[in-house]
C-alpha cells in the first residue's frame, strides 16, 4: 500500500519557490573546510545589495506613500511570521532611540506574539485571522501602513495582514523574496526582492533575511529623513537615553554647529537635552522657547525652522 503525501499543496507551492530551490553544487558543503564554507557564504552575501538595487525605484515611491502618511500623524507598522516578523520587530524597536519616534508610531507584529521572539508558535504563521486581530487591536486609520514581510511571499499572517489592512483603507506594502508573490499583489506597493536560493535550501534567515533587514532598514530610515528627523546625515532626534547617546547628542551639536564645548552645554541645558533645538539656539542665535516654536511651526524640520528665523 502506498502512502499518500502529507500536505501534497504546500509541497509543491514550496517547491516552486526561489527561496525553496535546493542547489546540487551545494551538495556536500559539509565535507568542506570551514574557511571554504565562509568563502561561499560570503560570497553568495555579496549577491543581496545588488537584488536590493533592482528594486530601489520600488522602494522609494513606498517611502515617499509612508512619509506623507507620517506626516499625517500615521504609524509604520511591520508584520510577519518568524525571521520576518522578529526583524520587523528590530526595526521598529530602533526607531525610538534613533529618532525620538513617539511610542507607537513604528509598530512590529509577529505571528504569535512576543513569545515568538525566541520560541515557535505552532501555527501562528498560518493564521490570516490572527494577523486581522492584531490589526483591529491597533485601530487602523487610512494614515497608517501596513508592511506584510515574508521571503516567501505567502505567509498567510503577512499575506492576510495585508489585505485586513487595505480593506480598512490603509496603506500597503508587501515586502517579499520571490517574484511573483502573493504578498506583493495584495499591497499597494509590491517590493520583490529575488536572493535566490540559499546557502542551505530553504533557510531564508540567510539572504532572503538580509536582504529584508536591507528594505525595513531603508523604509524607517528613509521615511524619518522625509520627516526630519535628521540634519544632513545626523541624527538630530536622538534620544540621549544613556551615556553613550548624551556623549553622541554633544558630538552631534558640535557637528553641526561648530560650537565650543561650553556653548553646546549651555545651549543643551536651555532646551532640556534636545539636540535639535539645541543646534537652531546656536545657528539662529535663539533663545529656547523661541527654537522650540519655530521648530512646532515648521513641522519638526530643522532647515525650515533655520529659514524661518533668519527670514
Amino acid at each position: 500500500m502506498t502512502a499518500t503525501p502529507r500536505h501534497p499543496d504546500l509541497r509543491s507551492q514550496l517547491e516552486s519557490l526561489t527561496t525553496e530551490a535546493f542547489r546540487p553544487e551545494l551538495a556536500e558543503i559539509d565535507r568542506m573546510s570551514t574557511l571554504d564554507i565562509a568563502r561561499v557564504m560570503n560570497g553568495e552575501d555579496t549577491a543581496v545589495p545588488a537584488a536590493v538595487a533592482e528594486r530601489l525605484p520600488e522602494i522609494a515611491a513606498a517611502v515617499d506613500a509612508v512619509a506623507a502618511r507620517m506626516a499625517r500623524g500615521g504609524r509604520l507598522v511591520y508584520a510577519g511570521a518568524g525571521t520576518a516578523g522578529r526583524l520587523g520587530v528590530l526595526d521598529a524597536s530602533e526607531c525610538p532611540p534613533t529618532f525620538n519616534t513617539a511610542p507607537g508610531q513604528v509598530v512590529g507584529l509577529i505571528a504569535g506574539g512576543p513569545d515568538a521572539m525566541v520560541t515557535s508558535v505552532e501555527g501562528a504563521e498560518d493564521s490570516a485571522e490572527l494577523a486581522r486581530a492584531d490589526l483591529d487591536a491597533l485601530t487602523l486609520t487610512a494614515d497608517d501602513t501596513v508592511v506584510g514581510v515574508s521571503a516567501s511571499g505567502r505567509t498567510p499572517y503577512a499575506v492576510g495582514a495585508v489585505e485586513h489592512a487595505r480593506a480598512l483603507g490603509a496603506l500597503t506594502i508587501g515586502l517579499a523574496c520571490n517574484r511573483g508573490s502573493a504578498l506583493a499583489a495584495a499591497a499597494e506597493h509590491g517590493i520583490e526582492v529575488v536572493t535566490g536560493p540559499e546557502l542551505i535550501t530553504g533557510s531564508t534567515r540567510l539572504k532572503a533575511g538580509t536582504a529584508q533587514k536591507l528594505v525595513l532598514n531603508m523604509l524607517s530610515t528613509m521615511t524619518m529623513i522625509r520627516l526630519g528627523k535628521t540634519y544632513g546625515n545626523l541624527m538630530v532626534d536622538v534620544r540621549a537615553s544613556n551615556e553613550k547617546l548624551r556623549a553622541r547628542s554633544r558630538r552631534i551639536v558640535a557637528l553641526a554647529t561648530g560650537a565650543a564645548d561650553d556653548e553646546i552645554e549651555r545651549a543643551l541645558t536651555a532646551t532640556d537635552g534636545e539636540v535639535k533645538h539645541a543646534i537652531l539656539t546656536l545657528l539662529a542665535d535663539v533663545d529656547g522657547p523661541t527654537a522650540a516654536r519655530l521648530l512646532e511651526d515648521s513641522g519638526g524640520h530643522l532647515r525650515a525652522a533655520l529659514a524661518a528665523a533668519k527670514g
